[in-house]
């Protein structure tokens, strides 16, 4: 299995960086936070996504993506680790994408244009609990006259707060299916909530949501399966934005040992610090290679591509964290201040963490999925 990218996946990395870094850069996340901007995201930017053809990376020709793979979704959700840059590219363009290709030829043709073209926001949500737990939902959905009724509630929905839609994961009768839902409908209840590295979230509350059986996407009571692919590859591409904080952390903290001095010397000459620095560089790379190695499994639909990427996420997340202390620390005082941007970089990863299973999480599907 190639654990490096090709050439045209290289290409696309140095695109999406180099349009971040002019578009997007850390000041983006700054303005917005600062500002206190009311959605807290950039639809103009999204749109430029689009243009950019980001967006639809793994969206279908036929419906204005680019049609690529797992690896390419994983290239931008790394430039979007190292940036910080707030956008809804793993919530529209990863997870509720793989789930839309996946409903009717309507559904497809309504949505999928739209958030290729940067045009759409959809958000998909799972979890209802502190922690990701997907075999634990109880949000249900009832049979009401020609659909469904809806009563539940859900938490850390990415940029749920300005979804054109919502995909919603809900019991039914013999099984899990998962309805797609207008947010002005009756009965939705969305609250924003900021979380601590700044990006986006949102609580849904369901009550007496009424929605015709056209809503269902995929068949009723066989959206199990359909959730687990867009989760795998949601899980994936956060391991990898883990990759993009942690290593982008890491290049700042090297950069910081090269110019800073104390007692006469530059800090990066200190033995100590240089140890540090070859270890987290290091376990850096083994978490690159985890992270390649599940997105590459989930393009080749190997058997074990679940497994892998419970191995990346896991890795990632204590590497990525690593890196963040790491980084504070060697900053000294001034690593704790907001001025500069390692602090951004710890709070981004503790949230890319918790997001669709922290390491014991993963750790703990790996060990039942091998009969422990």
């Amino acid at each position: 299995m190639p654990l490096i990218l090709t050439e045209e996946q290289t290409m696309l990395k140095e695109a999406a960086d180099g349009f971040l870094n002019e578009h997007a850069p850390i000041a983006h996340l700054r303005k917005l936070r600062d500002s206190k901007d009311a959605d807290g995201v950039s639809r103009d930017l999204w749109r430029a996504f689009g243009e950019m053809g980001f967006a639809g990376v793994i969206i279908p020709e036929e419906h204005g993506g680019s049609g690529l793979g797992a690896v390419e979704a994983g290239v931008m959700a790394e430039a979007l680790g190292r940036t910080l840059t707030p956008s809804p590219f793993l919530g529209s363009g990863v997870l509720s994408a793989t789930v839309l290709k996946g409903g009717s030829a309507e559904q497809q043709a309504a949505w999928l244009p739209r958030i290729a073209a940067g045009e759409a926001i959809v958000s998909l949500a799972v979890d209802e609990g502190p922690k990701h737990a997907p075999s634990r939902i109880a949000t249900v959905a009832e049979r009401s006259g020609n659909g469904f009724k809806l009563n539940g509630a859900k938490g850390f929905v990415l940029d749920g707060h300005v979804a054109d839609a919502v995909i919603v994961a809900a019991l039914t009768e013999n099984g899990l299916s998962l309805f797609l839902v207008d947010p002005k409908t009756a009965g939705v209840a969305i609250e924003r909530t900021v979380m601590v590295d700044a990006h986006n979230a949102a609580r849904v509350t369901l009550t007496d949501v009424e929605v015709d059986a056209d809503a269902v996407i995929g068949s009723v009571d066989g959206g199990e399966a359909l959730l687990e692919g867009a989760l795998n590859l949601g899980r994936a591409c956060a391991a990898a934005s883990l990759n993009g904080a942690g290593d982008q952390a890491f290049q700042t903290t090297m950069a910081y040992l090269r110019t800073r001095k104390q007692f006469g010397k530059l800090i990066g000459e200190f033995q100590a610090l240089q140890h540090r620095s070859a270890h987290l560089f290091s376990e850096i790379e083994i978490a690159r290679a985890a992270v390649m190695g599940a997105l590459t499994a989930l393009d080749s639909d190997r058997p074990d591509a679940a497994l892998r990427v419970s191995v990346a996420k896991a890795k990632a997340g204590r590497v990525a964290e690593l890196a963040v202390q790491e980084a504070v620390q060697m900053h000294g005082g001034v690593g704790m201040t907001d001025e500069y941007d390692v602090g951004l970089f710890m709070k981004r990863v503790r949230v890319l963490n918790e997001l669709l299973g922290d390491a014991g999480f993963h750790q703990e599907r790996m060990a039942r999925a091998q009969g422990f």
